[in-house]
């Protein structure tokens, strides 16, 4: 069971896992009113345990062991090389070690590696570099006293980046292990962005972007309730050329916020490519719920260079008796990465 807990909503899919695809059997979401997650952090675990609960009655999930995702400011991720150790003694005397590469006192993070390659230095020493997850223990914390108080049982807690990289990266993506894919998981308010060669994570971002950053400017443009702001929105989308919006206050304040966004990300991606040993990005992937902003797709490829296709992760699956139609599969695709990443952890 993957539980992703965003800032507009909580989301849980629940996988049967076994030989072959993994199935999914439900897939459900509730709305989260605005205050109670910000900026992917849990700031009211009440209101937040009463959305987990009612979750879970509406989507009539059987299990309430889960898997809970983490993303947000206070969520750090660097490539580091660390002197070589075996797995488990690494993991013991990992506080020792990466003090001086994260923004906060060891004792008050949880911190966790993902192992990239082995490499010899210059001495000759033998070196592991690794992907450093640091993630503050308090803002751990408030999600899972949030996910106990529903009276569900946090199994594990992992990154949301991770997540995107299971349901996303496809296998047969065809672009063999020599280039690199980048993945853009747009949610309300936080996007992660990773880049993958052949599966293995090379690069993760977390930005405090997404798409009620333009609804929000929307809104406040022209007046409106966010809920009215949302349908403008969607309706009238990005343009596909930069430049060429209506001079309309919802086109312009969809322009300057929708700009600023694709900026964000080409420059993510542009810090990376500048990296020692970066790997040439091939593709980009979109996912989340801020992914079906019209024009987003052609003018995140327009800024890149590169082409940019919509996510796919129920193509990794089968679907069981969801008891959603096609018509609601498709509709809530780009929001399942996060929860189906979260749930095929447990197979990793």
């Amino acid at each position: 069971m993957g539980l992703d807990i965003g800032t507009s909503g909580v989301r849980a899919a629940e996988l049967r896992l076994g030989k072959g695809p993994a199935r999914l059997e439900r897939f459900g979401q509730v709305a989260l009113p605005v205050g109670a997650v910000r900026d992917g952090e849990v700031v009211d675990v009440e209101v937040v345990a009463a959305a987990l609960k009612q979750l879970w009655s509406q989507a009539r999930l059987s299990s309430k062991k889960v898997i809970v995702g983490v993303a947000n400011q206070k969520v750090v991720v660097r490539q580091v090389d660390l002197p070589w150790l075996p797995a488990k003694e690494l993991r013991s005397s990992l506080a020792f070690q990466v003090q001086d590469f994260i923004p906060m006192p060891v004792e008050q993070a949880i911190l966790d590696f993902h192992p990239l390659e082995e490499f010899t230095a210059e001495n000759g020493a033998r070196m592991l570099r690794v992907l450093l997850v640091a993630a503050s223990r308090e803002m751990v914390g408030n999600a899972l006293e949030a996910v106990t108080r529903a009276g569900l049982q946090p199994a594990m807690v992992d990154l949301t980046s991770f997540a995107v990289l299971r349901s996303s990266a496809h296998a047969d993506s065809g672009l063999g292990a020599v280039h690199a894919e980048a993945l853009v998981d747009v949610g309300a308010a936080v996007t992660n962005i990773v880049v993958h060669q052949a599966g293995v994570p090379r690069f993760v971002r977390v930005l405090l972007m997404g798409g009620s950053d333009i609804t929000g400017a929307v809104a406040e443009r022209l007046g409106v309730p966010f809920e009215q702001a949302e349908s403008v929105k969607q309706t009238t989308g990005l343009a596909l050329v930069q430049g060429t919006a209506e001079p309309h206050p919802a086109n312009r304040a969809i322009e300057a916020t929708g700009s600023a966004f694709v900026e964000e990300v080409r420059g993510s991606l542009d810090y990376y490519l500048a990296q020692p040993g970066a790997v040439r990005i091939e593709r980009v992937v979109l996912s989340g719920g801020g992914s079906r902003l019209g024009g987003l797709v052609e003018r995140l490829s327009a800024a890149t260079r590169l082409p940019v296709e919509l996510a796919r992760p129920m193509s990794l699956l089968t679907i069981g008796k969801t008891g959603l139609t096609d018509e609601q599969l498709a509709y809530v695709e780009p929001m399942v990465s996060v929860p189906v990443g979260l749930a095929l952890g447990v197979a990793s």
